[in-house]
């Protein structure tokens, strides 16, 4: 190769220009595969095949409660019945993701040598050496939108609510009996308002929803002083699995109702394990044909996996919670596609899947 050869580099794809295509060799189990790095070398270039990884996105809710001032007379004032008298903190996982993605896979490792006499192919290789098309532009693959919380809303202090004389009141008690007075009269006032019987009836809709929507606001406000309050803050857990084959119940994390997600070996969280079973929609590879292959070793072409298909499952504890499935090259094959589609009389453009390393399309033109 000449050395002022091109190399355009994307943000994610970084494509080799131009080399020629003589063959693709797979490297020997015992290559140290390290010492190996994807794209151009002095003899060609270097590409991996994908294995299918999985991400867990997990959503942790969790939930503080602060007891209200009063709550000690919420049986007595408002009826409210089994009202919590100490702080506590909860987490829950409200919602669970699994996402396939594609990372190289350094067992399948193959060089392509360059030679003059076969045609000029334009190779894009992912960041990793994942090889990605061949005469043609990969499909752009859209990034994971992060978890964004939504605002919270400006929460209201209720003491600034309080008259002067239910802050004036010489106990506790006092307070209290005052403040459920006074959400009594707000729930007053807004059934008046409904029913049209209020003194000060609003002039229009608009006016009409303002006044009722301040009416709430204070009442809830008011009554968190005897029933407490909860807040709420969300956060995005993201784990990642690559199985090389399948297994049963491994224990991927626990989650702690007081400390969230915690490590493995801390038995204060619940237990989650995952399981990846091979569907076997590959069958297996024939020995006698893989005998045929290994004399095809030094015959050009390209190497493309054929997907199987694995199942995980998530338990929480011995209950399954969420299961997918999903193409998997680990529980498939490679093969080969004839270097012929290369040679100088045609014009072959190859897009493969950027998770499984599979075939996606294949077109092959003569040229005019």
């Amino acid at each position: 190769m000449k050395q002022n050869r091109d190399t355009k580099v994307s943000k994610w794809v970084k494509r080799l220009v131009p080399f020629y295509l003589l063959a693709c060799l797979p490297l020997s189990a015992q290559t140290q595969i390290s010492d190996y790095q994807p794209g151009v070398t002095p003899e060609g270039a270097v590409y991996f095949l994908p294995k299918t990884a999985i991400r867990i996105n997990l959503l942790v809710e969790k939930t503080t409660y602060t007891p209200g001032d009063f709550a000690a007379y919420a049986q007595r004032y408002m009826r409210l019945k089994d009202v919590p008298m100490e702080p506590s903190i909860q987490h829950r996982i409200i919602r669970v993701q699994m996402i396939p993605e594609g990372v190289a896979d350094s067992t399948k490792a193959f060089a392509i040598k360059f030679n003059a006499k076969t045609v000029a192919a334009n190779v894009a290789l992912a960041d990793d050496g994942r090889l990605l098309a061949i005469n043609a532009e990969p499909s752009t693959a859209q990034p994971l939108k992060p978890f964004v919380p939504a605002p919270k809303p400006k929460a209201v202090n209720p003491r600034q609510l309080m008259n002067q004389e239910i802050l004036s009141a010489s106990s506790t008690a006092k307070m209290a009996e005052l403040t459920a007075r006074e959400i009594y009269d707000l729930r007053e006032n807004r059934n008046l308002l409904i029913k049209g019987q209020a003194d000060f009836m609003p002039q229009d809709g608009n006016q009409m929803r303002l006044m009722l929507n301040q009416i709430d606001e204070q009442d809830k406000a008011l009554t968190s002083m005897f029933k407490g309050t909860y807040e709420c803050d969300t956060t995005e857990h993201s784990l990642v699995i690559c199985p090389d084959g399948p297994f049963q119940r491994q224990l991927l994390f626990r989650l702690s109702q007081i400390n969230g997600l915690v490590d493995t070996d801390d038995l204060s969280g619940a237990p989650y394990y995952v399981s990846v079973e091979d569907l076997n929609t590959v069958p297996p590879i024939d020995e006698e044909a893989a005998a045929k292959a290994k004399k095809k070793i030094y015959e050009a072409g390209v190497y493309v996996n054929v997907p199987g298909k694995m199942r995980v499952t998530l338990y929480q504890g011995i209950n399954s919670i969420i299961t997918s499935e999903q193409p998997a090259p680990q529980f498939g094959n490679v093969e080969l596609l004839s270097g012929e589609l290369f040679n100088k009389h045609y014009t072959t453009h190859l897009w493969l899947n950027p998770i499984t390393g599979g075939v996606e399309r294949l077109d092959s033109e003569q040229p005019k």
